[in-house]
């Protein structure tokens, strides 16, 4: 926001009113980029504010439904609808949608969590990214690109290992509740086909669908990351064995029957990553450079080959023979023990990137070693525009109206002998018939009550989290104010001094925020920078069992408080994901 010119303070969930509306004037002024998306064919531009256009007077060339977008959802949406729900002025509204237009092909709508990780998150995605398409930067130099082809591959298939009770357990329902009615969880279409991490601890709770009584855990701290950990804690208290693989011993670890280190990515395991930035794709080598200093094990390769063997000596061979298939791509060795299981899986993985026989694009290589060398290979720079036409959607064009979220809904509801219109009911949307398949608005679906819970909660990540693992770092503390209006040694919640002023509130109070699922302790700090009607506090701190200095008591007593202890478990159930934005309302109590 500090590279700004304009700054937006819009009310937290209305995100999907703004772009409509700022879709609506690059319309009606006739703005959108017509080599992507096309043009009247009589050359006269129809988009007027209230009035429906035929469809066949508008010949699309890259895009899909856009005059049906406009007569379902856009022709009433001006910056003068908007203004009372977004709380930003019609005229500002009205300016950064012409600044936007103009701007045209080389302008992005960047969408990040905040429009999408709502109850009602997915339309309101879908329509602030719809604002790529109208100016053409879809795929452009300066807007939004899909990752570079990586020339990984995958590792040899488990079925022909699976036994009879393997394979009658592959069919299971799983514990998070993917793909039920009410939890579409769509990825790539498919029902089912993504996670609701969150819901799993209802799922351990309720034995719903079954009862989990042994479980192996890596790399999280759902009692601590999940909107309203007690359940996590509830939940895996119930569990009658339970196994943590970790670098940091946490809250979840707490709950644990047996706790085992993780070698630390950066300098004790054999891995790889996949990143994108700047129009190429990178695959960046993880190589031990450090002898353990302890007897850590990795969590994916060899802790997984150890179980194996343990497994194999009491008459299950079955997962030893399947990992004996990751066979060293450089010799056709088999792995003989947990390190060379870890190193041929990692050279499996990335055996088209360094074998210079499978190369098919980006830096070249003329084996492992030098592959081992260098640490990352590079791909080709982004081939613009060459996805104009052949995108991954039911028709190959950026659909307005979506063929291909029809098609999942169409399947998802099927499963259940449902309509679509029952399928979005149970989601808590408002859309119906046609609105469910294009980019609109709906108002947030927020929990608590306005004359109880006055003010929006408004969670935002520290820059200095590091994936959640920094909490026991000194320096986390020392450089606090790094974050937007937060203070050093201390963890803040901001809130407006108009706000305050009505709460009786001053810098350096101690407040109890309350939301209806729960509540944290911090200090108030007065800050102009947070929207009246809304305080906002960073994501990192009030962790009870973390470290010394992650926890004013270690197993007691938390430092700062932990925003999920107010979030409640809320999901956007068309994607599976959990909401962490709008998602309530909550409450300051002075101290």
């Amino acid at each position: 926001r500090s590279k700004a010119d304009v700054w937006l303070p819009i009310e937290p969930g209305h995100d999907g009113a703004l772009a409509a509306a700022i879709a609506h004037v690059i319309l009606t002024e006739g703005l959108w980029y017509r080599e992507f998306v096309g043009d009247f064919k009589e050359g006269v531009n129809q988009f007027k504010t209230g009035v429906e256009v035929a469809e066949d007077a508008f010949e699309e060339k890259h895009t899909y439904g856009l005059v049906r977008w406009w007569n379902l959802e856009l022709k009433d949406k001006t910056p003068e609808w908007a203004a009372p729900k977004t709380g930003l002025p019609a005229e500002q509204i009205r300016q950064v949608a012409l600044d936007y237009g103009r701007a045209a092909p080389h302008a992005i709508s960047w969408v990040g969590g905040g429009p999408v990780m709502q109850v009602r998150g997915a339309y309101a995605g879908m329509i602030c990214h719809a604002l790529n398409g109208l100016v053409g930067s879809v795929d452009n130099v300066g807007g939004t690109l899909q990752p570079n082809k990586v020339y990984s591959q995958d590792f040899p298939e488990p079925d022909a290992f699976m036994d009879e009770i393997a394979q009658k357990g592959k069919k299971h329902q799983k514990i998070d509740h993917r793909g039920r009615l009410a939890f579409p969880a769509l990825n790539q279409g498919k029902s089912g086909g993504g996670v609701i991490t969150n819901n799993a601890a209802d799922g351990i709770l309720n034995e719903d669908p079954y009862k989990i009584k042994m479980a192996i855990a890596y790399m999280n701290n759902f009692t601590f990351s999940c909107g309203q950990p007690e359940r996590w804690e509830r939940a895996l208290s119930k569990i009658p064995f339970l196994v943590h693989i970790t670098t940091n011993a946490s809250e979840f670890s707490w709950f644990s029957d047996i706790l085992l280190p993780n070698t630390h990515h950066l300098f004790e395991k054999w891995g790889y990553t996949k990143a994108h930035g700047n129009g190429h794709r990178h695959v960046s080598l993880m190589q031990p450079i450090i002898k353990r200093v302890g007897d850590y094990k990795s969590d994916e390769t060899e802790i997984s080959w150890l179980l194996a063997e343990k497994l194999a000596q009491r008459g299950f061979d079955n997962l030893l023979r399947h990992y004996q298939q990751y066979k060293d791509p450089e010799t056709g060795k088999e792995p003989t023990n947990a390190d060379e299981f870890a190193l041929y899986a990692l050279k499996l993985a990335t055996h088209k990137v360094w074998d210079p026989a499978l190369h098919e694009g980006g830096d070249k290589f003329s084996g492992w070693q030098e592959f081992a060398k260098i640490g990352v290979s590079n791909s080709d720079p982004y081939p613009f525009r060459k996805r104009w036409g052949k995108m991954k959607t039911k028709t190959g064009k950026f659909e307005f109206y979506s063929e291909t979220l029809k098609e999942a809904l169409a399947k998802h509801a099927e499963k259940h002998n449902a309509s679509v219109d029952h399928v979005l009911e149970a989601c808590f949307y408002e859309a119906r018939g046609e609105t469910a398949f294009i980019p609109h608005y709906e108002p947030p679906y927020t929990a608590g009550d306005p004359k109880v819970y006055p003010l929006v909660f408004v969670d935002h990540k520290s820059r200095l989290n590091r994936e959640g693992r920094s909490a026991n770092c000194s320096w986390y503390y020392e450089f606090k104010d790094v974050d937007p209006g937060d203070a050093v040694w201390d963890d803040v919640a901001k809130i407006n001094p108009i706000d305050a002023r009505k709460l009786g509130l001053k810098n350096g109070d101690r407040i109890r925020i309350t939301s209806p699922t729960g509540s944290l302790e911090c200090t108030a700090k007065l800050w102009e920078g947070v929207r009246p009607g809304t305080v906002a506090k960073c994501y990192g701190q009030g962790h009870w069992a973390y470290g010394r200095l992650a926890a004013k008591e270690f197993g007691k007593v938390p430092r700062g408080g932990n925003n999920n202890d107010v979030i409640p478990a809320v999901y956007e159930r068309l994607s599976g994901s959990t909401v962490r934005h709008a998602g309530t309302r909550v409450k300051i109590e002075k101290m």
